[in-house]
């Protein structure tokens, strides 16, 4: 019995040096702050982005697509005239689709005639002659316009520039924080990017001056991106 005793005595006191020495080995966490910090960086476009196309009818689909063809091909014509390279110019939508007739007195749904739509992504690099591009597709024959954007052909630079900026941003956020709470920012912990990310975006602060061509304004395209830093703090 009393080797019994003397065992379990043995073991507890074994049992509590051994979490006296682990507690000893663990060091307090230190104490740490997250911010986001955020980046812009406004550039001069150089390239646009241009969706157009042309819509046509007639009374068999054959007809409707036969007219959208010639209609298109002189659109794509005019736009090499202009300097546009092959590469530059995509279709992004090709449909064909009867023209329903509405209900009438209990009658029969019928088909009257066809539409045809072929749409095309341009994308221009002289921006100087943008308005009249746009003004000469329109007169060869293009009749639908689904959206203009600007934007930069080497967007690399803007963004990096932006990722500096964001960095820039949280590491002033973060001081100001913790020195207004009497501590000092330590290290870095870990840098996380995302959740901010916009591509350029244009901000229209000029007019075009090309008389008789259509009104384009370039101004000025917002590059941003955002990060989110952990920061060390000194007491």
């Amino acid at each position: 019995m009393r080797i019994l005793q003397a065992a379990l005595i043995a073991s507890l006191l074994s049992a509590t040096a051994l979490t006296s020495a682990y507690a000893q080995t663990q060091t307090p966490p230190v104490p740490q702050i997250t911010v986001t910090g955020e980046g812009v960086i406004d550039g001069i476009p150089d390239i646009a982005t241009l969706s157009l196309g042309v819509t046509t009818t007639g009374d068999t689909a054959a007809a409707a697509m036969a007219a959208n063809t010639e209609g298109l091909n002189a659109v794509m014509a005019r736009l090499k005239a202009a300097g546009v390279g092959d590469r530059d110019m995509q279709t992004t939508n090709l449909s064909i689709n009867p023209n329903w007739t509405s209900y009438d007195s209990g009658q029969r749904q019928r088909i009257d005639g066809y539409t045809a739509s072929n749409q095309l992504t341009v994308r221009i690099r002289d921006l100087a002659g943008l308005g009249q591009v746009l003004d000469a597709a329109i007169q060869d024959g293009a009749n639908t316009l689904n959206g203009l954007s600007f934007g930069l052909s080497q967007p690399r630079p803007a963004m990096d520039a932006a990722r500096k900026a964001a960095v820039e941003d949280a590491r002033a956020r973060a001081t100001l924080l913790v020195e207004a709470a009497g501590a000092t920012l330590g290290p870095i912990v870990s840098i996380t990017e995302g959740g901010g990310y916009m591509p350029p975006q244009p901000m229209f602060r000029q007019s075009a001056d090309a008389a008789g061509a259509v009104p384009m304004a370039a101004g000025e395209v917002a590059t941003s991106a955002s990060v989110t830093v952990v920061f060390e703090i000194t007491q």
